[in-house]
């Protein structure tokens, strides 16, 4: 049962842990906490719990926030199905999106990403005929490399002077490439730049142009929709739905409208939190799920962010790409429509993607350097049961922040004309996107709402309204401090900045962040 802050709540005087923020990397870990006989309670500032994960609804339609697809869940013995059912008790189903999971499309070309490793690099080579060879280096590099990533990512879970010990043996192999952009890797494949320009087509999905990401990243992402995309049967918002119940058959407490203010410091050790309102909240435990730039900047108290230097530490990082997302609500069911379920990623034919980003960044009237277009009422078979004859659209893009920057202080829904002008500009520049790439739906839009990052800010309380809270640089990787263990007793960080991006970063840090509180190999559990 999930409860509001703000209306008549139960919750105990005393709990286990404390999760500071609903976001999926704490609600998996305050699942696997619950498994093991904990009590927890989770605070979440927003009116609703999931972080990327939750949903809205408006005019008679829902749309999803973040979950667009997800890899590996509809093979049963991978570890993110195997978490998945784990932390729901196997209640929450998957939906297949079918043959192709992505379509690329760059100027007036379309290339496929089907699914398969086999019928993946078929199709590339169907493509580039002339780069056969360099299609199957890249695909047992990006083995090769995800292989590695296990035993560095689990190292991050290590009591820190075990880690001092032996850490380097289990990083290094995966840094090797972690800390090396995309296209320079790649350019030791092929010089082949289209060819390039479409293996990086998903990038959007971390944010950062092959000359700026990470090779691991890029590495991790398209390994995990190597066997395909799928889609949460009944949208993203069964993502909580099915995880509250284990946390309350434990007894455990999930808060809406609650707003932590402050972690509060004894004697350099977490011993809870205090709200807004001054109510404070006691805990054996505490975690942070908000983000490492929002913790540090501005939830932990000046003397300890002193005392540790967290502030520096935080310089040695970034946050990540903010976004435009345009909401569609349309008249009709995806099967009247004839919408696919497959993604679009367009680009500029002209330009490489990091040429594209540097040219809009520089003046946003430039053509969009990604167009990201996904179909969730298509790919969720529940859909038409929920909403009869509705069907929904996202389209994402890039945006810089300071584009919207002077509202960041308005209120939401009241920034004024001027705003309202500037998102109708732009959602008029992505529906044209759309008609581009469906041409049949013109005409056939019921209503559509743009988010902007300011709007991003205000819900999810990233500073910058980024998307993927820390930037994916070689650089990022380096950093020991990204890891669930801090120098403050009892208390921990988990969420996508202690992993990567998405809901498999999220989903792992919260099993890493458990398995450092509880100092048990908890995979080896799940896995069964």
């Amino acid at each position: 049962m999930i409860q509001s802050y703000k209306k008549n709540y139960k919750a105990l005087d005393h709990y286990d842990t404390i999760f500071i923020g609903s976001g999926l990397g704490s609600l998996t870990s305050a699942a696997l906490m619950a498994k093991e006989g904990k009590k927890v309670l989770v605070l979440e500032r927003h009116y609703t719990a999931g972080g990327f994960t939750h949903i809205f609804k408006r005019r008679g339609y829902e749309w999803d926030v973040g979950i667009h697809y997800i890899g590996e869940v509809h093979r049963e013995q991978s570890v993110l199905r195997k978490l998945f059912d784990y932390i729901t008790d196997s209640k929450l189903k998957w939906a297949d999106m079918g043959e192709v999971y992505d379509r690329i499309v760059i100027g007036d070309k379309t290339y496929d990403f089907v699914k398969g490793t086999a019928n993946f690099k078929e199709k590339l080579k169907e493509y580039f005929p002339a780069e056969a060879d360099a299609i199957d280096q890249y695909v047992d590099l990006v083995f090769k490399v995800t292989k590695t990533s296990r035993n560095f990512y689990m190292e991050k879970a290590m009591p820190p002077m075990v880690s001092k010990v032996s850490g380097g043996l289990m990083r290094n192999p995966y840094l090797k490439y972690a800390t090396r952009t995309t296209q320079d890797v790649l350019e030791e494949i092929t010089q082949n730049q289209e060819l390039i320009k479409v293996l990086t087509g998903q990038y959007g999905d971390y944010g950062l142009p092959p000359k700026q990401s990470s090779f691991g990243m890029h590495a991790s992402l398209v390994r995990h929709y190597f066997s395909g995309g799928n889609f949460p049967v009944g949208g993203s918002s069964q993502v909580v739905d099915t995880i509250a119940p284990v946390l309350e058959a434990s007894g455990s407490t999930i808060l809406v409208s609650a707003e932590v203010e402050e972690i509060i410091i004894e004697d350099n050790k977490a011993v809870g939190v205090k709200m807004t309102d001054g109510k404070e909240f006691r805990a054996d435990k505490v975690v942070s799920g908000a983000g490492v730039m929002t913790t540090y900047k501005t939830l932990m108290p000046e003397a300890t962010v002193k005392k540790h230097q967290l502030n520096e530490q935080i310089t040695k990082v970034n946050n990540s790409v903010a976004h435009l997302s345009l909401y569609i609500g349309l008249k009709g069911s995806p099967e009247e429509l004839k919408l696919p379920k497959a993604n679009y990623w367009v680009y500029p034919g002209d330009l490489s993607h990091d040429e594209c980003v540097e040219r809009y960044s520089q003046d946003t009237s430039q053509p969009f350097p990604v167009v990201y277009v996904s179909f969730p009422s298509a790919k969720d078979p529940d859909w038409s049961n929920r909403y009869p004859d509705r069907s929904t659209i996202d389209i994402i893009t890039l945006m810089p922040y300071n584009v919207f920057e002077k509202w960041e202080n308005t209120r939401w829904k009241k920034r004024g004309e001027d705003y309202e002008a500037l998102k109708e500009e732009y959602s008029q520049r992505l529906l044209e996107e759309l008609f581009k790439l469906e041409p049949h739906l013109r005409g056939k839009i019921d209503c559509y709402e743009l988010s902007t990052p300011i709007t991003t800010k205000h819900f999810i309380n990233y500073e910058k309204g980024e998307i993927y809270g820390l930037d994916h640089s070689p650089e990022r990787f380096k950093h020991k401090f990204l890891r669930p263990h801090t120098p403050i007793k009892n208390f921990y960080l988990t969420g996508q900045d202690i992993v990567t991006a998405g809901i498999g970063g999220a989903l792992f840090s919260g099993l890493l962040t458990t398995s450092a509180i509880t100092k048990k190999n908890l995979l080896k559990k799940v896995m069964g």
